[in-house]
């Protein structure tokens, strides 16, 4: 037993650069997904809202514990493929399957405990930091009280266990099949030529190009919502293809081009990025989802937060939105000086007054409308929210004077694109539009409505009849309502509307309304609930971008390193073949470039086409500020944009690797004055080689270069010394 469990412990301290990602990953992951049941699991009062918050945080939780479960499969898989061989050298040796077997289960028990102890650890270190960041985006009251949640601690070790437990068997039996002479070459696998797969770089085209369709086309929020998953689920499949079929495919048919391909530049970079994108082309697919995920949430999460107000009175217009609902045309028609003196004293007795009075008559109903028919909606097409308003009350409202004969119909334009010339009512009268109307605001309840909007002034409440009759004949009826509206003298406390509370008590002792039912919306009782809500989003957002970013980091290591080991072997056959070193720097430069900039750029092309379906869903949240949308876009991009530079600034390591290919002077140009750059111009300089840096132009001489060694304070100081180790291996036969 001891044999085996230190062999494993053997096994992950040797494979260190490999195993310390895996840990760190399954560290954070678990830390995450604590602080998150951790801050659902709050005491009640702590929160504002009406569980909305808990709700937002649990959803958010469950997303991340199944992203952490694809991420350490990934992860892992990448892991035990790169000690396959250490696995057959075992089996050669005279050890079973079984005993091959123990030391996976004391790797998985000792890198699955670890992460587990230590997510555990720095998720009860950070949780009150998180929290009160938390309590802070959503407006709560903060206290000092350090809480750890023995419920969040039993379900994160559970589901992460489970996650460790799958990985253990998903190992034993990838090597349970496999031979000793199948897990030597595993190594190797995909280096046969790879075919162009035209039919599946095609679907990738098309899946994308109906995916943007969708973004571009759809015009209601309501379809954007049901569409958006759709679109997903489409520009994933296609961004795999795109990566994996559709880059093979162009890297052929660039082959055919006999001007392009046979010249040196271009010949060895495009034949090897054949091989590189058929392994790679998943890493690259997969950092460049995880991108556009980041750039889709932080943008939508940041654009709700800091438009959260905007939305909060767009949803309830005024301080007071009493809406009453009438039975028929003769209890709406009738006197409502009762109920505005009734409210008028409610408002009184609270000892406050009442300023900026919005009120209006109208008569809706749920529509479809079609070559300018308006037909009952009974579940075919789009549905239309129809609300009639009579012009006296239009008038009243907006200070207007405005005539309208018979027949004729005002369109307001607020939330519609309607543009006929005319309105008619199946099996009824047809409307002439009089005009379009711009600036009517509407009651907060309508303003909720995931519908779209046509609202129309008619004459008088007598045109509504013919929309009743109509809705009557389809067993659907019509909506009466009166909407009065009311600021207040002061600002009230969030959760606390005395006004509201005292008109509430009014209409339930029966004392407002005879016929008709009566409802209070209050601005102040709903500011915590909104501000709970989009903050916590946006902590969500943050949270989960933060998850997504390391994720990528992670992918384009791991992408690093087996290309590290690819590009030993690749140096040294292209000097063998008769390339210059100059020619093999140059095909490894055009390489980079595509390959560095690919995936940030289509992430970029996938957030530009987002935007109207982002745009659409924010609708729903009552957010009409498209200025704000694209100012959190852009600026969401420009700084997903600086962090991906930053994470890949390893294409100057790369540089400096190969210049040890050189036999004389390499310069590159536009290399930032980093502690990173003079530690590396330091493992350089240990190796025999000059450098200088002055102005952003690095140049480095190798003249006079013959080390082999690399100095291992450099090692562990900076990950991308072992990117240093394919040219030392091609030039110089070892490197240490």
């Amino acid at each position: 037993m001891k044999l085996y469990r230190h062999l494993a412990w053997d096994g992950i301290r040797k494979n260190s650069r490999l195993y310390v990602p895996y840990l760190l990953t399954g560290v954070g992951a678990v830390s995450f997904f604590y602080i998150l049941v951790a801050l659902s699991r709050l005491p009640e009062g702590t929160l504002p809202g009406s569980g909305s918050v808990q709700v937002i945080l649990n959803l958010g939780s469950f997303v991340l514990w199944v992203f952490s479960l694809l991420l350490l499969f990934y992860t892992h898989s990448f892991l035990i493929r790169r000690r396959n061989r250490e696995f057959a050298l075992y089996n050669v040796l005279g050890m079973g399957k079984r005993d091959i077997a123990r030391i996976l289960c004391w790797e998985t028990l000792l890198s699955g405990g670890l992460s587990l102890a230590g997510g555990l650890a720095l998720g009860i270190l950070l949780g009150k930091l998180a929290e009160l960041g938390l309590l802070r985006m959503v407006g709560a009251a903060t206290d000092m009280v350090y809480r750890v949640s023995a419920g969040g601690l039993l379900l994160t070790l559970g589901l992460y266990a489970g996650i460790f437990l799958l990985i253990l068997i998903s190992s034993l039996l990838r090597v349970g099949r496999s031979t000793a002479v199948q897990l030597m070459r595993s190594q190797a696998e995909g280096e046969k030529p790879p075919r162009a797969n035209w039919a599946l770089a095609l679907l990738g085209i098309l899946l994308l190009a109906g995916a943007y369709y969708l973004a571009v086309t759809i015009r209601e929020p309501l379809a954007a919502l049901t569409w958006f998953f759709a679109a997903v689920l489409m520009v994933i499949a296609a961004t795999y293809l795109l990566f994996i079929s559709g880059s093979v495919a162009l890297c052929r048919l660039l082959q055919k081009n006999p001007r392009f391909y046979y010249q040196k530049r271009h010949f060895v970079s495009v034949s090897s990025l054949v091989y590189r994108m058929k392994r790679n082309g998943a890493g690259l697919a997969s950092i460049c989802i995880l991108g556009t995920m980041v750039l889709v949430m932080l943008s939508s999460t940041t654009c709700l937060y800091f438009g959260a107000e905007d939305s909060l009175h767009t949803r309830y217009p005024r301080d007071e939105n009493i809406t009453a609902y009438f039975p028929d045309r003769a209890s709406q028609s009738g006197d409502l000086t009762s109920l505005r003196t009734a409210v008028a004293d409610a408002v009184s007795r609270s000892g406050m007054s009442a300023a900026n009075v919005w009120e209006y008559r109208s008569v809706s109903s749920v529509m479809t409308i079609r070559d300018g028919v308006l037909s009952p909606n009974e579940g075919f097409g789009d549905p239309v929210d129809v609300t009639l308003i009579p012009l006296a009350d239009y008038n009243a409202a907006m200070g207007t004077d405005l005539t309208l004969p018979q027949g004729q119909v005002y369109v307001c334009r607020s939330r519609t694109g309607y543009q006929g010339t005319s309105l008619t009512l199946q099996n009824g009268p047809t409307w002439q539009v009089a005009g379009l109307l711009d600036n009517f605001s509407p009651s907060g309840s309508d303003s909720a409505s995931v519908v779209t909007q046509l609202w129309l002034i008619v004459p008088d409440l007598s045109a509504a009849d013919a929309l009743e009759q109509v809705m009557n004949r389809a067993n659907m009826g019509v909506s009466r309502s009166w909407y009065y509206g009311f600021d207040l003298d002061r600002q009230l406390p969030d959760a606390a509307d005395p006004v509201a509370e005292a008109i509430r008590r009014m209409a339930q002792d029966g004392g407002l309304m005879e016929n008709g039912v009566l409802g209070v919306e209050s601005l102040a009782e709903n500011r915590g609930d909104f501000y709970g809500s989009y903050g916590s989003l946006f902590f969500l957002g943050i949270l989960l971008s933060v998850g997504f970013s390391l994720a990528a980091v992670l992918i384009i290591y791991y992408k690093q390193i087996s290309e590290g080991y690819e590009d030993q072997a690749r140096f040294d056959i292209m000097q063998k073949v008769g390339m210059t070193r100059r020619d093999i720097r140059s095909s490894i430069n055009s390489q980079l470039l595509l390959v560095f900039f690919l995936p940030l750029l289509l992430a970029g092309l996938h957030l530009a086409f987002a935007f109207p379906f982002v745009h659409k869903l924010l609708l729903l949240f009552n957010l009409w500020n498209t200025r704000l949308l694209v100012g959190t876009t852009a600026a969401s991009f420009l700084a997903f944009a600086a962090l991906y530079l930053l994470k890949n600034s390893t294409c100057i390591w790369r540089r400096l690797a190969a210049s040890l290919l050189a036999d004389g002077v390499t310069v590159i140009r536009h290399v930032p004055e980093i502690e990173d750059v003079f530690s590396m111009m330091g493992i350089l300089e240990s190796l025999g080689c000059k450098c200088s840096l002055e102005k952003g132009v690095l140049t480095v001489d190798t003249k006079a270069s013959s080390g082999h060694r690399i100095p291992e304070e450099y090692v562990g100081k900076m990950r991308s010394s072992c990117l240093l180790l394919g040219p030392l291996l091609a030039g110089r036969g070892e490197a240490v």
